[in-house]
């Protein structure tokens, strides 16, 4: 394992940076401009506040997100992706494809895994959608 630190692959290294349900969904929010947070808060619906500071936190300290804090009045901090991030929602288009092009069968056979509060909810009302490829924005 020389050069791959705690990481079997670049898959496992990749999955450690996108993982879970949120992380994906900001850099999604993130691709076509900075943000600040409230905007942030509001693409991502579902998001608490908490867990979006967390999921930042964690980006930034993996390096695809960048945090500029501006010292005016009323204070003013807007993320954004870093050059490595930019490079990482680049691949996240392709997977938001196959998701658009199987979405019914996905639905179909009950989307939404145990531990999900929403499972079993229609999809609508679990997490409304982002638009999936910068097309269909």
């Amino acid at each position: 394992m020389t050069g791959l630190g705690p990481y079997t692959c670049g898959l496992d290294a990749v999955m450690d940076v996108v993982g879970g349900k949120w992380k994906a969904l900001i850099l999604w929010a993130l691709q076509e401009r900075p943000h600040r947070f409230g905007e942030l808060r509001r693409e991502v619906p579902g998001i608490s506040e908490k867990m979006l500071i967390q999921q930042l936190r964690e980006l930034q300290g993996h390096g695809v997100v960048h945090r500029e804090s501006y010292h005016e009045v009323p204070p003013r901090v807007e993320y954004s992706l870093t050059p490595l991030g930019a490079s990482l929602v680049a691949l996240l288009e392709p997977l938001g494809a196959w998701g658009d092009a199987h979405l019914e069968e996905i639905v179909a056979r009950g989307a939404g895994s145990p531990g999900d509060p929403g499972a079993g909810a229609a999809p609508a009302e679990r997490r409304p959608a982002l638009a999936s490829t910068p097309a269909a924005r």
